[in-house]
């Protein structure tokens, strides 16, 4: 090779490597209903699936916040804010209201979603597996497993005749939600009354009714508000020996009495997964809407024996997780 021509060579090469240091991070961005200090948002798993898909906050990609905090009603604005900024991917986690929220607010940018709601019914896809448009995501199934915590509860307490069902109003299938709840119910010989809470305070407020109503037991629904409370719930139930029934693991960990739901933390890094991808180029029409294909049963015994309970059998066999 020709002097000449290796100095050409190096040159163009030196160009090549300029430009791809040069090169932007992608812009990401996070929407969620919770505060940034919440464990149950588990930002650590959806970082993770972000890495997984070769995206590391820092070095190539550039994460805009914003967090609600519970106050539902910022959440579109901060979503018409990303859109102004121009991010690449919104992932708008934290249920139906921020999810929703990013899709009003876009029609182009591509969205990823986590939420428990059924997405095709809230509006959120138009089929689950070819989701079309600029959204898809991860379905969680907490409401469509609510009839399944109600078998379970009748197991564990045959003798409650009266169920409290613990809403958030605010959650778009809340009214369905509650009305397939209440068909189980009856077809177990039990009533159903729904208790709506959507903010800290009203949550003592709802635990005061149930038991002015005399409820047997309660079935808490999965529910990012509710979720970001569930010490304060597990501990309400404790104080009026309520047996109850949630749809994830945390309240059972706090000393809640039975949780059956889908791995959350999972969930989350599939959530950074799908957003990662959708960066790379991926579209989210080609991305079908994540369905769970395994649950958590964790049944904690300690509490159990201190409501004066003997946990069927067969539940027992079946748990994931003892607590004891």
């Amino acid at each position: 090779m020709k002097r000449r021509e290796f100095i050409a060579l190096i040159g163009a090469a030196s160009i090549g490597f300029e430009a791809s240091a040069q090169q932007k991070p992608a812009l990401l961005g996070f929407l969620h209903s919770k505060g940034s200090s919440d464990p149950t948002a588990f930002l650590p798993q959806f970082r993770q699936g972000l890495e997984e898909a070769g995206y590391v906050e820092g070095r190539n990609v550039i994460i805009e916040y914003r967090w609600a905090n519970g106050d539902y009603s910022q959440l579109r604005t901060m979503a018409a804010d990303l859109v102004a900024r121009k991010v690449g991917v919104i992932a708008a986690l934290g249920g139906d209201v921020a999810a929703l929220s990013a899709k009003a607010a876009t029609m182009t940018i591509p969205i990823v979603f986590l939420n428990g709601s059924d997405p095709v019914k809230v509006g959120l896809a138009s089929s689950i597996n070819r989701p079309e448009g600029n959204v898809t995501g991860i379905s969680l199934f907490a409401g469509q497993l609510d009839t399944k915590r109600l078998e379970m509860l009748h197991e564990i307490v045959p003798q409650a005749r009266l169920i409290a069902v613990l809403q958030n109003p605010n959650l778009a299938e809340a009214a369905s939600r509650f009305n397939a709840i209440e068909a189980a119910a009856r077809a177990v010989g039990m009533q159903a009354f729904t208790v709506n809470a959507k903010d800290e305070a009203m949550i003592d407020s709802a635990f005061g009714t149930m038991v002015e109503r005399r409820a047997g037991a309660v079935l808490v629904a999965g529910d990012p508000f509710l979720l970001g409370h569930h010490e304060q719930i597990v501990a309400q139930a404790a104080l009026y020996s309520l047996p109850a029934i949630y749809a994830w693991r945390k309240y059972a960990d706090a000393g809640g009495l039975v949780s059956y739901g889908v791995d959350l933390a999972k969930a989350t890094r599939d959530a950074g997964l799908y957003a990662g991808k959708i960066l790379s180029g991926i579209k989210p029409a080609d991305l079908p809407v994540l369905q769970p294909t395994k649950f958590e049963f964790v049944i904690n015994l300690k509490t159990a024996k201190t409501l004066g309970l003997t946990m069927p059998p067969m539940l027992l066999a079946t748990a994931d997780e003892v607590i004891e």
